[in-house]
């Protein structure tokens, strides 16, 4: 999506491709099954932060990333990250071309048809971001009379545009081309809020801490995102998902969670 890209290259920094320090198990597991040692391929858009995407270097980074690499490795299998038409997933994970679809995937009942999906482990919200120490902004209902931001062609847009509350209470919802240009706007005291993605939107904050936060109360519906594996491919949706507990009880995947979003936004 074109949002993707633009936040891409217009993010003033970069998170490092280095893993989370003392996060990795040592208990790289000796699988038993037949699929033991065979190289997962992993699908995904690699235009996408936080999830995923190109750093400086051209190195494929992001949360999901950084996800795999420690599921696998307590697998003890190898990880390659290709980057596919992701309008064309479906059918590259069908064709064998990858074996996990795993880049904030939205779990969806249509998608649940074509695939077998992981437990969810994060919610995909929309939620208020505001300048550090505004008063009076606490929820979706407080946003009336104030000027609102929000990404064109996104989420956050297409619910704000249905929203009568958003046509009638609040004063205006200024819509940018991308997210930055939003939260810039939002800093400079040009808007009172802006909507949209956490994911997104704490991605940047955790680089302008001292100027924004976040309002932890989502506007709209939630959905959750999950990994997608091939519907015949049950051994290793149920190998994934037993490390990715493992992840959730000692605590290694809200280490993740922290470095890339300031805070574990995992789902418990």
């Amino acid at each position: 999506m074109k949002w993707k890209k633009l936040l891409a290259m217009g993010m003033a920094a970069v998170m490092t491709a280095a893993f989370v320090s003392g996060c990795g198990s040592n208990n790289a597991k000796d699988a038993s099954s037949s699929s033991s040692g065979k190289k997962i391929v992993v699908g995904l858009d690699d235009n996408f932060p936080p999830m995923g995407f190109k750093d400086e270097n051209n190195q494929i980074v992001g949360f999901d990333i950084d996800l795999a690499k420690e599921a696998t490795k307590r697998l003890g299998r190898e990880v390659e990250f290709k980057a596919i038409d992701w309008s064309s997933k479906e059918a590259e994970l069908k064709s064998g071309r990858v074996d996990v679809l795993w880049n904030g995937l939205d779990i969806t009942e249509k998608r649940k048809e074509n695939m077998l999906f992981s437990d969810p482990y994060m919610d995909n919200r929309q939620i208020i971001f505001v300048k550090k120490g505004t008063t009076g902004i606490t929820d979706e209902k407080s946003l009336a009379g104030k000027v609102v931001g929000t990404q064109s062609a996104g989420t956050a847009e297409e619910y704000m545009d249905k929203s009568d509350f958003f046509k009638k209470e609040v004063k205006e919802v200024k819509k940018y081309s991308d997210y930055v240009s939003a939260f810039m706007d939002l800093e400079n005291g040009r808007i009172d809020a802006v909507v949209g993605d956490e994911i997104t939107g704490r991605y940047y904050m955790s680089k302008h801490a001292d100027s924004l936060e976040a309002i932890d109360s989502p506007v709209g519906e939630i959905s959750t995102f999950g990994i997608g594996f091939a519907k015949d491919n049950q051994q290793l949706r149920d190998e994934v998902q037993k490390v990715l507990d493992e992840m959730k009880a000692d605590g290694t995947m809200a280490k993740i969670s922290e470095k890339w979003f300031g805070k574990d936004i995992t789902k418990k």
